[in-house]
């Protein structure tokens, strides 16, 4: 074409930062075009398709890949999740957040009561005093964690006993720093750790089915594989990060709103449904502005995601005074919201729909999902910081695509 740059084989190399034998190579693979010159003995190659090579371009040879995870923790099948083997639905109704937590870490389902510190709960709570009312109870737990960690001087022991004492600890640490907004002893409780989470979290006198409800709810959300927080946790794992460490990088990734926030999208609509008295009307409101109803779907679950339906059976089956029964125009809103999605699309409430209901139901603000979604998970990260310890360090280095300008070739006097 009249007015195409051409470059010689040489010329194409250094754009590339290859030998010619490897621009031979692309081109025998059909990954770059080129043509003869005028006497048939030198390759020339149309400027434009080096660059666009360059641009998009695999380094030849087999591609870098990121590397395996092999997890003894947690299985997916597609309708149900497993804890070491064991049906995570059926441990949310039988066992407490904290046996399933040495579960998790030990591979043995025994309860243990989390390990209490009073002088690192003095700290947290002078720490997390000063800030301002407008705090996020997440706020409050990444900056626990930090002044928890700041205080162990033995943080880098990475062996198991030690990181298994230092979960229990900050767990405890983590709930009990928090400001209550309720008074009340928790010594006599089946979930002694469900019960002091509670006073943090709602007004509301709780019930046994409450606490077994919230219970339910750590324990299903104790891990879940692979997520986007527990890949951050694994990673500072692998460069041997001490404990707390390992936890504020998960706390970090859960705080986009596509992760543990997400809760709190389907909180709002949920409350704008019990307002307004019209939960059809509701959700056409938020296909109309975002084209979806949040809550709804999960890619892991195409038949419906199973910690969402054991937690709305443990909503909806408590009689009188059970969970529901603080505000029955929740669990009715729930019914209808459910029904008009799934009889429109066939879609099914997503954990994060259950647990806006949980926490509307039982008076608890809209960040109650998020602050109990990463209480629940931290057992999954320090589960799996614990397998990555284990294994080699520094493992996750993959390699980027580099798509930007190229660098271009130094010029030489004559």
């Amino acid at each position: 074409m009249a007015g195409e740059r051409l470059l010689t084989t040489e010329e194409a190399a250094r754009r590339l930062g290859v030998k010619r034998e490897t621009v031979y190579a692309y081109v025998s693979r059909g990954l770059l075009s080129s043509r003869r010159n005028g006497d048939g003995k030198e390759s020339l190659f149309a400027e434009a398709d080096v660059l666009a090579f360059a641009a998009g371009r695999r380094r030849p040879g087999p591609a870098p890949e990121a590397p395996a995870i092999h997890t003894g923790i947690t299985l997916i099948t597609g309708d149900t999740l497993f804890y070491r083997g064991r049906d995570a639905r059926l441990l949310a109704r039988t066992a407490s957040y904290e046996a399933v937590a040495t579960l998790l870490w030990t591979g043995e389902l025994r309860h243990v009561p989390f390990a209490p510190d009073d002088e690192l709960r003095a700290l947290a709570q002078a720490v997390t005093a000063p800030l301002p009312p407008t705090a996020r109870l997440t706020d409050r737990l990444r900056l626990i964690v930090a002044a928890v960690a700041a205080a162990d001087r033995l943080r880098f022991d990475t062996t198991p006993a030690a990181v298994i004492a230092t979960g229990r600890t900050m767990l405890d640490t983590m709930v009990t720093a928090l400001p209550a907004r309720a008074d009340g002893s928790d010594a006599d409780s089946a979930f002694p750790f469900a019960a002091t989470l509670w006073r943090r979290l709602s007004p509301v006198e709780p019930t046994e089915a409450g606490l077994d409800a919230l219970n339910a709810v750590l324990v299903l959300l104790a891990d879940h594989d692979i997520a986007a927080s527990t890949l951050a946790a694994r990673v500072a794992a692998s460069t041997r990060a001490h404990p707390y460490a390992v936890v504020s990088a998960g706390l970090a990734a859960m705080d986009g709103p596509l992760h543990g926030g997400a809760s709190e999208l389907a909180y709002a609509m949920l409350a704008d449904a019990v307002r307004s008295g019209d939960p059809v009307g509701t959700v056409a409101d938020r296909l109309r502005a975002d084209g979806r109803v949040p809550g709804f779907g999960h890619p892991l679950y195409p038949g419906g995601d199973p910690r969402a339906a054991t937690l709305l059976e443990l909503l909806g089956s408590a009689p009188g005074g059970g969970p529901a029964a603080t505000d029955p125009r929740v669990r009715d809103v729930v019914a209808e919201v459910t029904a008009a999605v799934t009889r429109r699309s066939g879609g099914a409430p997503n954990v994060d729909f259950a647990l806006a209901a949980f926490a509307l139901t039982n008076r608890m603000d809209a960040g109650a999902g998020e602050t109990i979604f990463a209480i629940a998970r931290t057992a999954g990260w320090i589960a799996h910081a614990l397998e990555e310890y284990d294994d080699q360090p520094s493992r996750f280095r993959p390699s980027g695509r580099y798509a930007g300008r190229l660098p271009r070739p130094a010029r030489t006097r004559d």
